[in-house]
């Protein structure tokens, strides 16, 4: 591209952004202004009321739920560039995506490369209009790290696939309508005797039970499947070859956990502006902790390399690239560097991190409590998307060319 078609490029995507920025901040009610935390924290499942019906139903018929996606589906036909401004203007503007979910973020990607067209037009459809809440079914009580263990298995019956075993830490799956779910199909091998299937959760003999978490929330549960028959044509790809698919499905995973509402919780200012308002400043208008003040100052570098970091797969998705073993790098620094923003936080509060209800009256802000939740709540992010050492194998293999043991 020459100087000046890159220098009109530039132009064309600063209207497109001004013109995004205008539509939001025009169509977003202004009752639901102050709802951002209560969206997030009720995520998948936000609670009912007109405004809210209408501002899902403006961002459907845009189109911009799904910017990214071909409008045969729903989606709104943007290129990538495009797509990512819409995103960045939700955020700009105080407002959100009422279609954020599994189906939009993990689903989504996935069966616009490997499903058939049967299988995106009706479920990339339903997804893009906010219809139907997807649920993950990957991990399992004997396969975490180690996902290809699997145990999950499904028998050829004819006319349908008889599906039976556990999933556990299926996150939002009390409230899900579907689950995107990996079985075994061949028990004589291991990766490639797994597949990838549609499962409808009100299918007979689908059972979900709830499991309570340390930040007092129940954002995932236990799933059972006991003869739960699934239609062939809920398979997608190839029998034995899910794999592929359950691989591809991660990388768009770890690509989301940038932008998850989790890992915003709380205070979001910067550290230092909040270091001050607890901590008091010296004669220099430093931070008056000297130790806090240089873990601060260290914590605040490595944030801004990680920004760096993501910007470059950002440049990565620009080119055509989409996801890679990359998302693997940026996942585990994201992780360390959010818990320790996190603990940072919890030190500087002092006292004021100790909050948990509201039982004492003004004793704690809201702010400081969303904090304390979001520090135990963000100890999962070394777990959940393929835990540290799951991501260091990837990245010991497939980006070093390094062997088993080596």
């Amino acid at each position: 591209m020459n100087v000046l078609a890159e220098v009109e490029d530039t132009r064309k995507l600063e209207a497109f952004r001004e013109e995004a920025n205008a539509w939001i901040k025009a169509n977003f009610p202004e009752s639901l202004k102050s709802k951002l935390e209560e969206y997030y924290q009720n995520m998948p499942r936000y609670p009912d009321g007109a405004d809210w019906a209408l501002w899902k139903e403006r961002v459907r018929d845009k189109g911009w739920g799904t910017p990214g996606w071909p409008k045969a589906y729903g989606g709104g036909g943007l290129s990538t560039v495009e797509a990512r401004i819409v995103q960045q203007a939700f955020v700009a503007c105080g407002a959100f995506n009422p279609m954020t979910g599994m189906g939009t973020s993990l689903l989504g990607p996935t069966l616009l490369e490997h499903g058939n067209e049967e299988q995106k037009k009706l479920h990339l459809t339903r997804v893009s209009r906010g219809e139907v809440v997807w649920c993950q079914g990957y991990s399992e009580p004997g396969a975490g790290s180690d996902l290809a263990g699997l145990q999950t298995k499904a028998e050829d019956k004819g006319d349908h696939y008889l599906v039976n075993g556990q999933k556990i830490w299926t996150s939002g799956s009390r409230f899900a309508n579907w689950c995107f779910c990996l079985v075994r199909t061949d028990p004589k091998v291991k990766q490639e005797g797994i597949s990838f299937l549609l499962i409808d959760m009100k299918t007979p003999g689908v059972e979900v039970r709830p499991i309570k978490t340390i930040s007092g929330e129940s954002p995932f549960s236990e799933v059972f499947f006991t003869d739960v028959k699934v239609p062939k044509e809920n398979l997608v790809g190839q029998l034995n070859k899910g794999w592929t698919i359950a691989k591809r499905l991660l990388q768009f995973e770890r690509n989301a956990t940038d932008t998850r509402r989790r890992q915003l919780a709380g205070d979001t200012r910067p550290m230092d502006e909040i270091a001050k308002e607890y901590l008091g400043v010296d004669e220099k208008g430093r931070i008056a902790d000297p130790d806090l003040r240089q873990r601060i100052v260290r914590h605040m570098m490595e944030f801004r390399a990680l920004k760096l970091m993501q910007q470059r797969m950002l440049d990565e998705t620009k080119a055509g690239q989409g996801p890679s073993e990359f998302t693997s790098v940026a996942k585990n620094a994201r992780a360390r560097i959010q818990q320790e923003r996190e603990e940072l936080l919890i030190e500087i509060f002092g006292q004021q991190g100790l909050g948990w209800g509201t039982s004492n009256g003004d004793k704690y802000k809201q702010i400081e409590l969303d904090t304390t939740r979001a520090f135990f709540s963000n100890k999962a992010m070394t777990i959940f998307s393929g835990t540290t050492e799951v991501q260091n194998n990837i990245i010991a293999k497939r980006m070093l060319g390094l062997l088993d043991h080596q």
